[in-house]
């Protein structure tokens, strides 16, 4: 049994924020690679949610590794109080090998709301050796997101990676 460690509880989400959805396309091709909704029929087949609130396993192609930029399109609902400069922070690792942080800025949220965002993710280059590696090793890439309201700390959700799927 793998031991997750978080920096908060799922209560300290005090503006019940829940995401619905969530899409990955190739900003290249236009290609959509992942699309998760959270109510309603969806084709979940690539990807293994094991905790929907904090945690899930996502199966990409080696050909994921090779894009370089996608957009991810996050949509949300808020509960009944408004989000102040509500703010993502990712955070991707290979083992212990920081490959980048993503930092985006959400903004304002009204209460009882369901928003849409897409952010851009400008990915690394990463040297052959170590998308080599990647591949051959599911699950040891890795990332966490710090959803911040007014600078504090509401979410923290964890993902871990494979390369070797059909994606």
């Amino acid at each position: 049994v793998k031991l997750l460690l978080y920096l908060c509880s799922p209560e300290d989400n005090i503006y019940n924020v829940s995401f619905s959805r969530f899409k990955i396309r190739d900003l290249d091709s236009g290609a959509v690679i992942l699309d998760i909704k959270k109510h309603g029929p969806t084709e979940i087949q690539d990807v293994i949610e094991l905790d929907t609130r904090r945690f899930i396993q996502y199966h990409f192609s080696p050909a994921f590794l090779a894009l370089r930029a996608i957009g991810a399109t996050l949509e949300f609902t808020v509960g009944s109080k408004a989000l102040h400069h509500f703010r993502l922070i990712e955070r991707h690792f290979f083992r212990n090998l920081l490959l980048k942080t993503f930092d985006f800025e959400i903004g304002f949220c009204i209460p009882h709301s369901r928003n849409t965002c897409e952010h851009i993710y400008c990915l690394p280059n990463i040297e052959p050796e170590i998308v080599e590696e990647m591949i051959a090793s599911p699950f040891e890439t890795r990332s966490d997101s710090f959803y911040f309201v007014n600078n504090k700390l509401i979410m923290h959700h964890k993902a871990e990676y494979s390369f070797r799927g059909s994606v």
